[in-house]
């Protein structure tokens, strides 16, 4: 997930530790955004955003952007991409261009952009044509993410999302010495699964996504969804911003997933052979969280909320977790009852 950025405006050292309110209230107001001293840490962890309060306007929320982890250029691609979003009226949160015309700012070594506040719920997927709702609208983000690919930001793919992740922990003493080569071993069995996985998928189209689309990502209104934080939109299959939104026992996930396609499909065609990737998508996606907290335990953040990271415990589950995905891989897709 971590990409070096190399951009001047990022200095060399720059940790979240200094980013202190004044430093926020300041940046802000460099940009035009004039707080009332308010500020509340939203829930994010690879990033810093707060709400931010103002005397004469609706609060904003900026976003603080980790640093190191993508360039200026990259994080400037994915405004261009929700940008397009809005101009076809698909219901997302772009940054916003301030007196500078500029979506993406600095300040003292800070990258951060600013977006209006949008309330909302998370959605009931069980009531009633919520999952079609939800699958119109993934299917109009398709619709435009296909009509040109990112050129800086990266492919989810084997490499980044599984051997990287391999790599790194194989590189660091995160895991207890006795579950190392049980947990190493059946890795090694979990990347020849998502292999196969591929292989039965063929070649899918690869196209710009929404990267990361879980309930947590999605606010519902009365007036239905709206799609927030792109901050992991990057090129992959069509089916992965569809199977976080499937859970329960195979006969479930199968209703849900005719539920998607059915709105799905009045904008965007769906390969059914994508179905193929849904357990190794799944089984990349575990294999990068683990990485991805033990490449961010040396922030202070993250031992606070994640006490449970890098017990036996967590291990011993992560390995048994990795042996169930060996075996759902080799299992028929999910439109094969």
């Amino acid at each position: 997930m971590t990409n070096p950025s190399t951009d001047p405006s990022e200095k060399p050292g720059v940790h979240f530790a200094d980013l202190s309110p004044e430093l926020v209230l300041d940046a802000l107001d460099a940009v035009g955004v004039r707080g009332d001293g308010r500020l509340l840490a939203l829930n994010s962890y690879e990033n810093r955003v707060y709400q931010v309060w103002r005397d004469d306007a609706p609060p904003l929320v900026a976003k603080f952007y980790r640093p190191a982890r993508w360039s200026d250029a990259q994080i400037l691609e994915e405004h261009a991409f929700v940008a397009s979003l809005v101009e076809r009226e698909v219901p997302v949160v772009p940054a916003l261009a301030l007196a500078d015309g500029a979506t993406l700012h600095a300040h003292q070594g800070f990258r951060f952009s600013v977006f209006e506040k949008h309330g909302g719920r998370a959605p009931e997927l069980e009531q009633a044509g919520v999952l079609e709702w939800l699958g119109r609208f993934i299917g109009r983000i398709h619709a435009v993410g296909a009509l040109q690919p990112f050129v800086l930001r990266p492919a989810l793919d084997i490499d980044s999302f599984g051997i990287a992740s391999r790599d790194y922990l194989t590189a660091h003493d995160f895991l207890p010495p006795e579950l190392r080569a049980a947990y190493f071993s059946v890795v090694t069995q979990a990347l020849d699964g998502v292999r196969r996985c591929f292989e039965r998928a063929g070649t899918p189209a690869s196209i710009r996504l929404h990267g990361d689309c879980h309930c947590g990502n999605v606010l519902w209104t009365d007036a239905g969804p709206h799609f927030v934080d792109f901050d992991d939109s990057r090129s992959g299959p069509a089916i992965q911003d569809l199977w976080m939104l499937l859970s329960g026992e195979r006969a479930d996930q199968v209703r849900q997933l005719a539920d998607l396609l059915a709105g799905y499909e009045d904008f965007m065609d769906f390969d059914a052979r994508e179905l193929h990737l849904v357990e190794g998508l799944r089984t990349l996606r575990l294999l990068h969280y683990s990485a991805w907290l033990a490449r961010r335990w040396d922030d202070p953040a993250f031992p606070l909320a994640f006490p449970w990271f890098n017990t036996q415990r967590y291990w011993q589950d992560r390995i048994l977790e990795l042996r169930e995905q060996v075996a759902l891989m080799d299992e028929p897709p999910l439109w094969q009852s």
